[in-house]
């Protein structure tokens, strides 16, 4: 049974810092890409960063320079380091991963910043 656990979300000011984890199992990790969605209420989840199992990363504009995403195959998790946060990036994080032949999504954690 596969599980993505996100961990880290919270309550910070504007140009504050959080990392957010996700902890993977029931996949083969080290080959998997991995990725990090964001939600607001009433709006589509946006992709902000992805990582293959090769290390490649990719980045939404948006976070572009403030955010970075890295991988721990040891650990079997993916992290979301981010700096400089604004108040629109105020969002449920989720973790995903493309996996064969379902992918798989995390429960979400509440990214909050305040102004």
């Amino acid at each position: 049974q596969v599980h993505l656990v996100e961990s880290g979300g919270g309550l910070v000011q504007a140009g504050g810092s959080l990392r957010l984890s996700c902890a993977a199992s029931g996949i083969t990790f080290a080959i998997t890409t991995m990725g990090w969605y964001r939600q607001t209420p009433g709006k589509q989840r946006d992709v902000v960063a992805t990582i293959t199992s090769l290390g490649a990363t990719n980045y939404a504009d948006s976070v572009k320079g403030r955010f970075t995403i890295s991988r721990d195959n040891a650990k079997n998790t993916v992290y979301l380091q981010m700096n400089s946060l604004q108040p629109e990036d105020t969002a449920v994080y989720y973790c995903k991963s493309w996996t064969w032949p379902n992918d798989y999504w995390g429960q979400g954690t509440q990214v909050t910043v305040s102004s």
